[in-house]
């Protein structure tokens, strides 16, 4: 969920196995911290594209990144186009591909963007500032079944359905504008034994609706699989994710991948659709170590994944 991970950073970053003339794609700029890391281990004649939906995470990159001129590229859209947006500039393969998931910390700690329930704000959190749907959208106008749907499989909340019709009953009377005003009718709902463990009460209700919001999951589905087709043999694909839900589509991406599908028995030769697209670099998800987990806490559940192109 949080990004700014500096071992894992440099370590999804070095999995790439970086070649200073090559054609590389972060998928989640951000703050700009793993773009700014391998424009560094790239010639003159490398080159990056950098995707984010948030122009504002564009505007600070382009101060930070300056120096390296023409070899960055920044593309504001969803990674989700991934196919799209470098086809326009002529690119149609790479030789390496990075994906660091979730809320960034500026976001959550500019108040007014609605993504945490620490502060209050109005219900935004949208990553794309132009972008209709928000959050206020989604709690006072979807019905009770969706919002069950979404409670449950995106935040894995027990209590969906307690939480689903106190927003019902809510609304009914006025409109859910604030950060503020959602916390408080999740707290109604939730029993107090359960709120007094767990972390905040409104952790996985806020989690769902920012994947909701921003429909992260199928866009990540979605780049992951274009990615893995946009790669060079020998190049990677580094995943960093940050909840149980993302690390399971790059688990399964990769492995469906790696893997043979059924074929025929008796085949004299193996047919090129029937071979095994990537190998999977990272056996096991390389994790944070302790000394970082001390420095950042926001790091506990990141998980790295790296997968190479056969």
């Amino acid at each position: 969920m949080f990004r700014h991970t500096t071992v894992l950073l440099k370590e999804a970053v070095d999995g790439l196995n970086v070649r200073p003339d090559g054609v590389y794609v972060d998928c989640t700029l951000g703050g700009g911290g793993h773009s700014e890391y391998l424009l560094s281990l790239l010639s003159e004649r490398g080159k990056l594209f950098a995707f984010d939906q948030d122009e504002a995470a564009i505007a600070h990159a382009r101060k930070r990144l300056a120096r390296y001129g023409e070899r960055v590229q920044f593309v504001h859209r969803n990674f989700r186009f991934l196919r799209e947006e470098l086809s326009a500039f002529g690119v149609h393969c790479v030789d390496g591909v990075l994906f660091d998931l979730g809320v960034s910390s500026p976001q959550l700690d500019e108040p007014e963007r609605g993504f945490s329930y620490q502060h209050d704000a109005p219900l935004d959190m949208r990553m794309d500032r132009t972008q209709s749907l928000t959050a206020a959208e989604i709690v006072n106008r979807w019905p009770y079944e969706e919002l069950v749907r979404i409670f449950f499989r995106y935040g894995e909340e027990k209590f969906s359905k307690q939480v689903a019709r106190k927003i019902e009953e809510a609304r009914r009377q006025k409109p859910i504008e604030t950060t503020g005003e959602l916390v408080e009718v999740i707290k109604a709902a939730i029993p107090a034994p359960a709120r007094r463990s767990g972390g905040h009460p409104a952790k996985r209700i806020f989690q769902a609706l920012r994947i909701a919001v921003n429909d992260e999951l199928e866009a990540f589905r979605e780049a992951l699989e274009q990615a893995i087709e946009l790669l060079a043999p020998g190049g990677r694909v580094s995943v960093i994710t940050f909840h149980s839900l993302e690390d399971r589509i790059c688990k399964e991406t990769f492995k469906k991948a790696s893997e043979r599908p059924p074929l025929p028995p008796g085949l004299p030769v193996l047919p090129e659709e029937g071979r095994p697209v990537l190998k999977i670099i990272t056996k096991k998800p390389i994790v944070p170590s302790e000394n970082e987990l001390e420095q950042n806490h926001r790091a506990r559940s990141a998980k790295l994944r790296i997968a190479e192109k056969r």
